[in-house]
């Protein structure tokens, strides 16, 4: 991602970006009630929402994201709610400071902002991060076609994900008036 597009998703977090509704998805909270704790990795975590809901839970939680205004707001957020995480100001495609492998990974709107090449290295840091067995839970919403303007995936971009996680369910739906859905994978 350019650094005009860093700074101005930075800019978002001196207000609320219409994506950080500070409420974890129902998608999320099933997921955490069927699984026991174990360590799991937010990428573009935000204000940390999820990574808070996640570490009431007994989880081991660490959050990525590239905007540092946005992790400042997490680690305060978490202080507030009295929860261990850890935070960090990193680019999804690189990830030089995490510590595999995790149980579980969550993405909810971060993959489908990414340009393909950087889709690659994202899913090529997915095969090293995910334990053997790990989850990894992801929202995305889809562009009209390949040639389509990004933000957004196609079909195609999940079938290369598919290529080395099995799909465990997907979820349809619409996020306004553009088709999106979750996506829950398992490392093979």
């Amino acid at each position: 991602m350019n650094t005009l597009k860093r700074w101005m998703f930075n800019l978002w977090y001196f207000r609320t970006p219409p994506w950080d509704t500070g409420v974890s998805p129902p998608e999320l909270l099933d997921f955490i009630a069927q699984h026991p704790p174990g360590r799991a990795l937010d990428l573009g975590c935000g204000t940390g929402t999820n990574v808070i809901a996640l570490a009431q839970q007994g989880w081991q939680v660490t959050g990525v994201d590239f905007a540092p205004r946005a992790i400042r707001l997490a680690r305060r957020k978490a202080q507030h709610a009295g929860v261990n995480a850890r935070f960090l100001v990193d680019d999804v495609t690189r990830l030089k400071e995490v510590e595999p492998p995790f149980d579980l990974i969550l993405d909810m709107g971060c993959f489908h902002g990414l340009s393909a090449s950087a889709q690659e290295k994202y899913r090529q840091n997915l095969e090293w991060l995910l334990a053997p067995e790990g989850h990894f839970l992801l929202y995305v919403f889809f562009r009209a076609n390949e040639i389509a303007p990004r933000p957004g995936v196609v079909e195609a971009d999940l079938e290369r994900l598919a290529d080395h996680l099995h799909l465990v369910e997907r979820q349809n739906g619409l996020q306004g008036e553009r088709p999106a859905a979750w996506l829950h994978f398992q490392k093979r």
